[in-house]
């Protein structure tokens, strides 16, 4: 089932999404639902990956009432910059809309392109990804609109949770694409 993307306040204004080529040009912007409806349109997205001091991931369960993949597990925080808005600053904006914690420390970790359908909703994650990996040490306070629960796992903790519990789409893609700058910032022993 296809819902609609914007507040629940009816006369509120669209929320619109960057188009972009294969290489990460700006082309064009488009209304988030109808860049997502199949077969989906290219567009600007990030996704972020936050670890603890001890090199543990924060992980998200999306909220029950997402238009988009619910109750999934996921990468710490993911979203689409506002057109002309620089991917590090819209990550930066979601990680505290959606979880009340700034990182102590967020580095970009590169891009990657992937075109994920969803056969649940029907919408297709059809992106051009802007990476970030980083560091926080508040306590995360998730806004229950956006998450259902979170926690903080190791490699080997994840790889059990994947096992038993459903994961967006996305998730195990943008991961792969980050491992080279996460390995950097978490270092050898925390294994990822």
């Amino acid at each position: 089932m296809v819902m609609p993307m914007t507040s629940d306040d009816s006369t509120a204004e669209p929320i619109m999404l960057e188009l972009v080529d294969e290489s990460g040009r700006t082309i064009g912007t488009a209304e988030k639902l109808s860049a997502h409806v199949a077969p989906g349109r290219l567009h600007r997205a990030f996704s972020v990956f936050l670890f603890d001091d001890s090199g543990r991931l924060l992980l998200q369960r999306r909220a029950l009432g997402k238009y988009h993949s619910p109750g999934v597990w996921s990468n710490t925080c993911c979203g689409h910059p506002y057109p002309a808005e620089p991917p590090f600053v819209a990550a930066a904006r979601r990680t505290a809309e959606e979880l009340g914690v700034a990182p102590a420390l967020l580095r970009e970790a590169g891009t990657v392109r992937y075109n994920h359908p969803d056969p649940a909703s029907g919408l297709v994650e059809q992106e051009y990804n802007h990476l970030f990996a980083g560091i926080v040490r508040d306590t995360p306070r998730p806004d229950p609109a956006e998450i259902g629960e979170t926690a903080f796992v190791t490699p080997a903790e994840l790889d059990a949770l994947r096992e038993k519990a459903e994961f967006s789409a996305w998730f195990m893609t943008v991961l792969d694409a980050a491992r080279p700058v996460v390995r950097e910032l978490t270092g050898p022993a925390a294994g990822w």
